[in-house]
């Protein structure tokens, strides 16, 4: 038997929304997932692989619109030299009766949709056993009837699934969780896994593809596919990573004392090619102790190059105020806002509040200082090298 390849993907949640992210920015991430099928297309005929696999979140609810589904359908069906291999996850779970039964009735001959554990013949020699999720809780680990199924001596066994494994956090495993085990105890010489959005090896056989056009910033980079290639005999499959992406997600981390130069520090961490900012998303986390001036520099500086992005967000949650009688000076001098800003500063630096309204104050003294600066910007001196 010749090597058989193929690609494994999973969560490719069409129709997801993106409800935090602003009305561009929206379009922007709901059109690369459109296209997510194309890209894919387009990698299994590079790699020469006939057969690609999703494991579950193909949608990203159970009631996508009738054009959702019916464009998917058309993306697949435009590749008749692939096969395509989908099981519900549970996201789109096979609760969802009204969603499969439209999706069956007008796909194309190379769209299978997998409803039942039960084996399939993919090729010659070659056994899928899909798991597919019949509700949203599956309430028990759906890849255990892989262990008692039987196929011909010698043939592929390929598991298909979707679902959490122990491994992930929870010292306690529920009932519906995939044992880690299953490709070892099910004789699999693959089990291609969805619900985890970032890549994840859980051995030799049994991978997460990860999402291929990632959604969230927990995993970083652009999306990706597994390539897939079982030759028989060998002792484990060869998996090579294909990046599919359009937008790359990261989180960048920004350390600051009151002796650091902000501007400087935040072009070090941002992307060095320019021309590739339109296809970053970047959130900036921003740690340690500033002055208002650094603060509102900063702020300034990441709302200058934030256009440039697909998305582009501060979050100053872990960052804290230094506040000094200087930085006053340029509120006011006298009257009564002066008097404001120094009972604002005063209650920020007093150890005998809660921290929380200790919190409170800092940042309504930061406020203030910005209000004041957009009323009257004040061109002031500072040593040399300060920041």
């Amino acid at each position: 038997m010749t090597p058989f390849r193929f690609l494994h993907t999973s969560d490719l949640h069409l129709g997801k929304r993106f409800g935090q992210m602003s009305e561009e920015t929206r379009g922007d991430l709901q059109q690369a997932r459109q296209q997510i099928l194309g890209r894919l297309v387009e990698v299994a005929r590079a790699n020469d692989a006939q057969h690609v696999l999703i494991a579950g979140d193909m949608f990203d609810t159970q009631t996508p619109s009738e054009r959702l589904w019916r464009q998917a359908l058309a993306s697949m069906g435009a590749a008749p030299d692939l096969q395509w291999w989908i099981i519900p996850g549970n996201h789109d779970s096979a609760a969802a009766e009204t969603l499969w039964a439209g999706m069956a009735a007008h796909a194309s001959d190379n769209t299978h949709l997998l409803m039942q554990p039960a084996p399939v013949l993919m090729a010659q020699g070659v056994h899928l056993l899909p798991a597919p999720c019949l509700h949203r809780f599956a309430g028990r680990d759906l890849t255990a009837w892989m262990d008692g199924c039987e196929t011909p001596e010698g043939d592929l066994r390929i598991g298909l699934a979707h679902g959490g494994v122990l491994e992930f956090g929870s010292d306690e495993a529920g009932s519906e969780v995939i044992s880690p085990k299953r490709a070892e105890m099910a004789r699999l010489d693959y089990l291609a896994l969805g619900d985890w959005h970032g890549a994840f090896s859980l051995g030799a056989r049994s991978r997460y593809s990860g999402t291929p056009e990632t959604d969230r910033f927990k995993h970083a980079g652009r999306g990706q596919c597994l390539l897939v290639e079982i030759n028989p005999g060998a002792e484990q499959p060869v998996v090579t990573p294909v990046e599919t992406g359009s937008y790359h997600w990261q989180e960048l981390t920004l350390q600051l004392t009151p002796a650091s130069d902000v501007s400087a520090l935040l072009k070090d961490i941002l992307p060095t090619e320019r021309a590739d900012w339109p296809q970053h998303l970047i959130r900036i986390r921003a740690g340690g102790w500033i002055t208002a001036p650094q603060r509102l520099r900063l702020q300034r500086a990441v709302a200058e190059v934030a256009p440039e992005f697909c998305f582009c967000a501060l979050d100053e949650a872990d960052l804290r105020s230094e506040h000094q009688v200087a930085d006053l000076d340029l509120i006011a001098t006298t009257g009564a806002l002066r008097a404001a800003a120094e009972e604002l500063m005063h209650s920020a630096e007093d150890s005998a509040l809660a921290q929380g309204d200790r919190e409170i104050a800092s940042a309504a003294l930061n406020r203030l200082f910005a209000y004041a600066q957009e009323l009257s910007p004040v061109e002031y001196a500072q040593p040399e090298g300060a920041p």
